[in-house]
């Protein structure tokens, strides 16, 4: 029978320790998001001015298309909010000890719900327009497209404020670990390439969604007013559901892969592990890695070995490959693989 030992991240057989303080380190990862929510809010407060502008106008001078675009308006200014609450909720419990590796993913929860409210617009859009495209309505073109170029405008100007924070988010994440044998902390930093903040890419795809529509409403209304194409207005929405819903599946995919813990670079894991192996005195038993955050990843490694190496040899081998913030080590002392 082979005898087992185990050695974890945050244990070493060192005598001379002297507090367990030395091995102690935060598990709270969370993701500054204060240059995002103050253009969100921004944003926020554009649409909802806009909305609440198009229904008391639509409701005055009885005009459907105002009317239509304010409630249309109103669902992207609910998802504004749903991502204002998460930049709050994640700031408000960021050191709490209730959430195992901190409020990272809530912006990940944020960015599905979102998601799956653009999906359904996108749904709700398609519908409307393949009824459009069997029963056409009659349209006040010159009202219509007044409405479309205000939706434009405004939506144009929130893709500007948010595309900067969507697009360039670097990130430096600092902790210590207590794990070198005179217990001297070790800070690291990294740059990761895995930056997402799901929570404003689903705000940035919501803009992007009403700049789109907005955009292709103004093309079919030019079209059905001098050419009296009344089916392209049909058209035109659902080319610009399927695009839409192209763009909520994309972000569903990439959000629920972080909160279903979705491995992260398997292939790199593989060399690793075989870097590990090619001994031939060590075998690698488990080994994943997965997003903690939007820019944090967690791993754990385990192995079995006959040598007396340690977990710090093969932390030393996986840091020399991939970037993890947070990594556990098992080993496993064996007598024969």
């Amino acid at each position: 029978m082979a005898s087992h030992h185990h050695t974890h991240h945050h244990e070493h057989d060192d005598c001379n320790s002297t507090s367990t303080g030395d091995w102690r380190h935060a598990h709270n990862y969370y993701v500054d998001t204060q240059a995002a929510e103050k253009k969100i809010n921004l944003v926020f407060l554009l649409t909802t001015v806009t909305m609440v502008v198009e229904i008391v106008a639509g409701t005055w001078f009885g005009s459907m298309a105002l009317l239509a675009d304010g409630w249309h308006m109103f669902t992207h200014s609910a998802a504004f909010a749903v991502s204002m609450f998460v930049y709050w909720y994640s700031r408000k419990h960021r050191n709490s000890s209730a959430f195992t590796f901190g409020t990272g993913k809530v912006n990940a929860l944020g960015g599905f719900a979102s998601a799956v409210a653009l999906g359904t617009v996108a749904l709700m859009m398609l519908i409307e327009s393949t009824e459009r495209l069997f029963l056409p309505e009659s349209i006040s073109f010159n009202e219509a497209i007044i409405v479309a170029i205000i939706g434009f405008v405004v939506n144009v100007a929130s893709v500007f404020l948010l595309h900067d924070d969507h697009h360039h988010h670097g990130h430096s994440h600092g902790h210590s670990h207590g794990h070198s044998h005179n217990h001297a902390a070790h800070s690291h930093a990294h740059e990761h390439d895995h930056h997402h903040d799901h929570n404003l890419k689903a705000a940035y795809f919501h803009v992007l969604a009403d700049t789109l529509t907005s955009l292709l409403a103004i093309a079919a209304l030019i079209l059905g007013k001098y050419y009296g194409w009344l089916w392209a207005d049909a058209l035109m929405g659902i080319l610009g559901a399927v695009v839409i819903g192209k763009w909520a599946w994309h972000l569903i995919s990439d959000s629920s892969g972080m909160l279903l813990d979705k491995s992260l670079h398997t292939e790199k894991l593989e060399v690793i592990a075989d870097h590990i192996e090619k001994t031939g005195d060590t075998k690698v038993t488990d080994f994943h890695c997965w997003q903690l955050s939007g820019k944090h990843v967690a791993g754990v490694l385990t192995v079995a070995t006959t040598t007396d190496s340690d977990a710090e040899s093969y932390r030393a081998v996986v840091s020399g490959h991939l970037d993890i913030d947070h990594l556990t080590v098992e080993v496993n002392r064996v007598d024969t693989l």
